[in-house]
């Protein structure tokens, strides 16, 4: 196996053990606040990107319109979310966040930056930063072999 294949399985493998993790993790912190990984990671995206159609949250998310949808219905019934009409386009919805899904949003966030901010407190910057850099071109060119 050249050197380019094996760095390449040893990627994978890093990552992979990284994801299980840091899902894991996840899971733990915020399913302790009554919404599952995929409704929090709705959350952020609504918080980060502003009000969106439901397709648009999909794609964003990676997921089908379906699932999105009942990931966004069970929000809306813990009064987390909104649908409102599109102002562009009256015969739309849009989703956004009500002012309790921005403060659970804020809590979770807040406690998972912490976990993060003591992973990293013994990592130099420059190791960080490498690693911030080559996090940012992977999911880069995650998201073109995606077609996002």
């Amino acid at each position: 196996m050249d050197s380019k294949l094996k760095r390449a399985e040893a990627l994978y493998e890093a990552v992979n053990q990284l994801i299980r993790v840091h899902q894991f993790r996840d899971r733990e912190s915020i399913c302790s606040h009554n919404v599952s990984v995929a409704q929090c990671y709705a959350l952020e995206t609504l918080v980060k990107r502003g009000p969106l159609r439901l397709k648009d949250l999909a794609e964003e998310m990676c997921l089908d319109k379906s699932t999105t949808s009942r990931v966004i219905d069970s929000l809306l019934r813990k009064g987390y979310a909104l649908k409102t009409l599109d102002p562009l386009d009256q015969r739309a919805v849009q989703l956004s966040l009500t002012p309790a899904g921005q403060e659970l949003y804020a809590t979770i966030h807040k406690s998972l930056i912490a976990e993060e901010a003591s992973m990293i407190s013994d990592i130099p910057d420059e190791v960080v930063d490498a690693a911030l850099a080559l996090l940012g071109k992977l999911t880069v060119a995650a998201r073109v072999r995606l077609g996002n």
